[in-house]
């Protein structure tokens, strides 16, 4: 699943996508069985994507203000008062640590810091996402040029950074893909080993292989299955949640205005809310999106319903996306000119 859209800079890199459909595991009754909205969430952590720190992966370490740039805190102000308390913050992993385990770029961090710290002393819960798809600079997690250690490394100087602060969530890795899944959670259970060996007790959010799409959670052509797999991640502070993404266009990869149909969005959630339920796991959708049409909107509403359904086992959500820079994409809530993007008002019953 090449996930985040085609506006969020992921554009440029050139990432396979999966082409096989969605299996639609819901019957369209089942999947819009819980289409009206509570006036008060179940679900702990909702919001979006504020994208563009991330952007420009192919101009590393890039120039700041011209091809990547970091949210203001006071840009949280508006989606804060809509009711949301959650933001996803993408960034890159070589901009922050420019030499594998080396010290931070100060400037970097001091920008990562001044968003992170400046929004949750609003309130605000904040997920601090690497952008990476589990590569630092084009070389995969787990080779011979990024070692595991290398990515422990990376999260013990991060967690450490961030570990006294509760409000900041530990998003180990955006969208995995192309690897064996046993290498992808062979990476994540170090990471998670190290960031505790800190005294860190954040929650962390772990994804899956293959682009961690709930869809495909129990399919093979990424290799083993993430719902046998991922069974094998451990967490000895028992603080985690699996993060999947999901989009509803034909192959789920966020590329398509159309979705395929009013329900897909609750379809599409169905087995791996069964998974997460079965094996006492707590899921969070860390990317979904549905362009300005009836059905997209519909699938929206419906996909939310049926999370807030199921709150005993899902913790969160996150639009894709806003953020400075966004323009006209086709998933953009930010707001322009203080007018509301038409996706806000499927959202905001929900928050």
């Amino acid at each position: 699943m090449a996930a985040c859209g085609g506006g969020s800079g992921d554009a440029t890199e050139d990432t396979p996508i999966d082409t096989t459909p969605a299996p639609a595991h819901a019957t369209e009754a089942e999947a819009a069985a819980a289409t009206t909205p509570t006036t008060t969430s179940r679900i702990k952590w909702r919001g979006l994507s504020l994208a563009a720190a991330e952007f420009a992966p192919g101009t590393l370490p890039g120039t700041y203000g011209r091809t990547y740039i970091y949210p203001s805190v006071n840009s949280i102000d508006y989606f804060q008062a809509k009711g949301m308390n959650f933001v996803r913050l993408p960034f890159l992993w070589e901009r922050l640590q420019p030499t594998l385990n080396g010290a931070f770029d100060a400037a970097e961090l001091s920008r990562l810091k001044a968003f992170v710290d400046g929004a949750t002393a609003k309130g605000i819960t904040v997920l601090i996402d690497p952008h990476n798809y589990a590569r630092y600079r084009s070389q995969v997690i787990g080779s011979a040029g990024v070692p595991y250690a290398a990515f422990g490394d990376f999260w013990s100087r991060l967690s450490s950074v961030f570990k006294s602060n509760p409000r900041v969530l530990f998003g180990l890795m955006n969208e995995p893909y192309n690897m064996a899944t046993e290498n992808w959670v062979s990476a994540a259970n170090e990471a998670i080993r190290r960031i505790r060996a800190t005294g860190a007790t954040n929650t962390i959010a772990v994804p899956g292989n293959g682009y961690s799409g709930a869809h495909s959670w129990s399919s093979n052509w990424y290799g083993t299955p993430n719902a046998q797999a991922m069974l094998q991640v451990v967490d000895s502070g028992n603080n985690m949640v699996i993060e999947v993404h999901q989009y509803l266009d034909a192959n789920s990869s966020g590329t398509s205005p159309t979705c395929t149909s009013s329900t897909v969005g609750a379809q599409r959630l169905t087995a791996f809310t069964a998974w997460l339920r079965a094996n006492g796991r707590r899921g969070l959708l860390g990317e979904f999106a549905g362009a300005n049409n009836d059905t997209c909107k519909q699938a929206l509403s419906g996909m939310l319903a049926y999370m807030e359904a199921n709150a005993d086992v899902w913790s969160g959500w996150a639009y894709w996306a806003g953020g400075p820079w966004w323009g006209s994409e086709m998933f953009n809530i930010e707001p322009a000119a203080g007018v509301d993007k038409p996706q806000m008002a499927v959202l905001q019953p929900y928050l």
